[in-house]
């Protein structure tokens, strides 16, 4: 059974992960099965409309390693981040001892770069409500999906190439 305190630690330590751009040891929070979907309409089936991501495990990792070992100058000079959890709610699932774990997040982004560049140097702050299956693997937790729905995702989105 996962507290909501285990929970939380688990949410926290993946936020850092991903501040941190320890984007590897992020993508091994997955099971191999898993999915990734930042919707633009979170009522919509995801085969039917556009979402700002959707990824299956291996687009999962061709997300990192795009990231991590090519040159990307949608991220040169890379973002830095700070994300803050809260609001976490547990609810079991039936079978295999997967949880259905709730949480808000409000990411603070910042792009360093020169004055002429637009979009620089302004932070930026995207508020979420997320949604993970967690599920036990090994004596730990992998997340099994997870969505991050953007507050805002109706809206136009300015270079959403970091990982929200």
């Amino acid at each position: 059974m996962l507290t909501v305190d285990e929970a939380e630690r688990f949410l926290v330590a993946e936020a850092r992960l991903l501040d941190d751009r320890r984007f590897d040891e992020w993508e091994a929070l997955f099971t191999e099965d898993a999915v990734y979907w930042v919707p633009m309409d979170p009522d919509r089936d995801p085969a039917d409309t556009v979402s700002i991501i959707y990824d299956d495990r291996k687009r999962l990792h061709e997300r990192v390693y795009r990231l991590t070992r090519t040159p990307v100058l949608d991220q040169n000079p890379p973002s830095r981040t700070v994300r803050f959890v809260a609001n976490v709610e547990v609810e079991p699932l039936d079978g295999a001892g997967e949880h259905r774990v709730r949480c808000n997040q409000l990411i603070a982004e910042m792009r360093p770069g020169g004055p002429g560049q637009a979009g620089l140097n302004s932070p930026r702050w995207l508020a979420a409500r997320c949604e993970y299956r967690l599920r036990p693997v090994d004596g730990g937790w992998r997340i099994a999906f997870k969505k991050v729905v953007l507050l805002d995702a109706d809206q136009a989105q300015y270079n959403l190439s970091f990982i929200p």
